[in-house]
């Protein structure tokens, strides 16, 4: 696994790193280090041939699961189906799921865990433009 490290907070930020996602091992959950409000994120890597140990399902929270590289094969209660690197998958609360890594090389994903129903406002329904000096 990879050491996650703190490279910067201030009042309203906190900047946390995974470190190098091609040679990322393992699963790394970041909430408690960005000090995260309204979800969970992990950074998981599995090997050739590798599955997460056990099946799993969330009573609040939904999962979407994010493929960065690699190949794989998903299950959804009683439904299995090949994912890839650019697959986005949803699981609903109330249900099993689990994934392994069907490619020879790992497949590494992001997940992110948050309350089902609970998005309220998005992209431009919830941002507005503002101005401020570009210091970038």
């Amino acid at each position: 696994m990879n050491e996650l490290k703190t490279i910067a907070c201030g009042d309203k930020y906190a900047h946390v790193s995974v470190g190098d996602l091609h040679t990322h091992v393992g699963k790394q959950f970041v909430k408690d280090a960005s000090a995260a409000t309204s979800c969970e994120i992990s950074f998981g890597t599995l090997l050739a041939g590798e599955s997460v140990p056990f099946f799993h399902s969330h009573k609040e929270n939904e999962e979407n699961y994010i493929i960065l590289s690699g190949k794989g094969r998903f299950q959804v209660d009683g439904d299995v189906f090949d994912i890839a690197e650019g697959s986005v998958v949803r699981v609903a609360t109330g249900c099993d799921r689990n994934l392994k890594c069907t490619s020879d090389e790992p497949m590494t994903y992001i997940c992110i865990q948050a309350k089902e129903g609970s998005l309220g406002g998005y992209t431009m329904t919830d941002a507005e433009i503002t101005q401020r000096d570009n210091k970038l």
